[in-house]
């Protein structure tokens, strides 16, 4: 195992998240998950509930940079318009969009209760 080659490597990952945090969806992704940490730490979530809102985050996080990199390839591929490219690309927003509602619901499960709680 090569250490230094493989903390290299970060150095691109680095740039891919410095790419995905210039997209407008990730920013709000961004303040979103601001939101939620500082919302975490005030209604003191158990380890349970870090662990789940964090997979959910990280699933929405993993679904945008997957559906940016995919939508760069696709502008490259076809500078013009393609139905076939567009479906692709709708394709693609709709991954983003399954999981951020499923990180939404997750949110409600957890959030809401001790919401109300706190009232």
């Amino acid at each position: 195992m090569n250490v230094p080659k493989m903390l290299h490597s970060f150095k691109y990952a680095f740039k891919g998240v410095k790419v995905l945090l210039q997209e407008n969806n990730a920013r709000f992704h961004l303040l979103a998950t601001v939101a939620v940490v500082l919302g975490g730490i005030l209604l003191k979530l158990s380890f349970a509930e870090w662990s789940a809102t964090i997979i959910a985050i990280g699933l929405v996080w993993m679904a945008e940079a997957f559906n940016t990199a995919l939508e760069k390839l696709c502008d490259f591929v076809s500078e013009g318009y393609h139905p076939l490219i567009g479906k692709i690309k709708d394709l693609s927003a709709a991954a983003v969009l399954i999981i951020s509602v499923c990180a939404a619901i997750i949110g409600i499960i957890i959030f809401l209760p001790k919401i109300l709680a706190n009232l």
